[in-house]
């Protein structure tokens, strides 16, 4: 496995070249997490893995700073940005749903529309929001073991805490949000 730690900093320091190759070497890691990602959305999204990989890694490596320090870090910053770009993309489907660029739907596309979980990823995003504003360390450890699919080591790595703390804090944070959404969903 590449240094991730070494390329980061090279990359921190302005190296364009360690950007690229940042990119190359976690492209597998960051695509796992897509998928995992994506296999919670409805079977009809019109953004793959692949295309949500490539979102992120723009949001990831654009501008001239890049400002995390470590492999975790980096694992976190993109669980985000995935959050992020799904979440906007709800928001632009939710938008043309309710008119925004009206189309006629035939009746299975509208079928299809009726099913769409658009609105709950917003809901969701809302609490986690709520949440974070009270608790950002739960608010973090949701978005990386849902929005990134990372495991309770890898996120207890990139927040410096241990794995009881990990688990303690998903836990809490689940049973809140449930609460926080108005009661039984698939957790």
């Amino acid at each position: 496995m590449i240094e991730i730690s070494g390329l980061l900093a090279r990359a921190k320091s302005g190296d364009s070249s360690a950007r690229h190759e940042l990119l190359d070497a976690t492209y597998m890691e960051l695509h796992r997490l897509a998928t995992s990602r994506m296999a919670k959305e409805r079977p009809d999204h019109t953004l793959t893995a692949t295309a949500l990989v490539h979102e992120v890694s723009v949001k990831l490596l654009e501008g001239d700073k890049v400002t995390v320090e470590n492999r975790g870090q980096f694992l976190a910053l993109a669980a985000h940005a995935m959050r992020n770009l799904l979440v906007d993309h709800a928001r632009g489907r939710a938008r043309a749903k309710r008119g925004g660029d009206r189309t006629k739907l035939s009746l299975d596309e509208a079928l299809v529309a009726c099913n769409d979980q658009s609105g709950e990823l917003v809901d969701l995003h809302e609490a986690l929001e709520a949440l974070s504003r009270i608790d950002a360390r739960k608010g973090q450890v949701v978005e990386m073991r849902y929005f990134g699919g990372l495991s309770v080591a890898e996120v207890s790595a990139a927040l410096g805490v241990s794995s009881a703390t990990v688990k303690r804090d998903w836990e809490v944070a689940r049973a809140w949000l449930l609460h926080a959404l108005g009661g039984p969903r698939d957790a």
